[in-house]
């Protein structure tokens, strides 16, 4: 639970490992339109994960946003299980 509290604040939270670290910004660049998934991140990425790990792991956040979307869209509210407030 220590970490769902401290996603607020990931970057500069000792409680994430750097291979942490990387996912969320990269979770971060896939899910906001306003950032992009640079070279350099994706660079990061490979120092924890090979090109099928990555793949996977794009898979699955892409997933989770499409379900966020459509929770949102249909006005269904949360189940109150992640208090997290994510900023753009």
């Amino acid at each position: 639970m220590e970490k769902v509290e401290a996603l607020d604040n990931w970057q500069d939270n000792d409680v994430f490992s750097d291979q942490e670290r990387a996912v969320l910004e990269y979770a971060e660049a896939i899910t906001f339109s306003d950032r992009q998934v640079t070279d350099e991140l994706f660079d990061k990425l490979r120092t924890y994960f090979d090109e099928e790990a990555i793949i996977e792991l794009t898979g699955l956040i892409g997933y989770q946003h499409m379900s966020n979307i459509f929770n949102i869209s249909l006005q269904i509210p949360t189940q109150g299980l992640c208090p997290v407030n994510l900023k753009n």
